[in-house]
């Protein structure tokens, strides 16, 4: 059982990815609705994970992955993207996501993307 930070500006969205985590195990320890907001949950919870959408308002989702990896290198970050944001993805495979997931989130494959990155795989 990870524990796990999602963020995304959709409280819907938020509801329906911790829904998914906790329904496969694991502990959804804090929410965040914008990358300035998960930056610093993420310093102060110290997540196993962070589920991260890529289009946010204030900061967005690439920009608060680059902040969280530069405080934290080994940092497991998966994104979340629409359909159409290929671009996006691959910065954020650049700047180390280490995975991302497409809505609508299909429920087998955001635990699977989950259990890979915390493999380590």
């Amino acid at each position: 059982m990870a524990k796990i930070l999602v963020v995304d500006d959709a409280a819907f969205m938020r509801m329906m990815l911790s829904d998914i985590l906790r329904k496969a195990g694991h502990e959804v320890i804090g929410e965040a609705e914008n990358g300035v907001v998960a930056v610093d949950k993420y310093s102060k919870l110290q997540p196993d994970l962070v589920t991260m959408d890529i289009t946010m308002p204030e900061m967005e989702g690439i920009d608060a992955l680059k902040h969280i990896r530069k405080a934290d290198p080994k940092a497991k970050v998966i994104m979340c993207s629409a359909m159409g944001q290929q671009l996006m993805v691959v910065n954020a495979i650049q700047a180390g996501a280490k995975d991302f997931i497409v809505k609508p989130f299909q429920p087998d494959r955001v635990v699977e993307s989950v259990n890979k990155v915390l493999a380590g795989s």
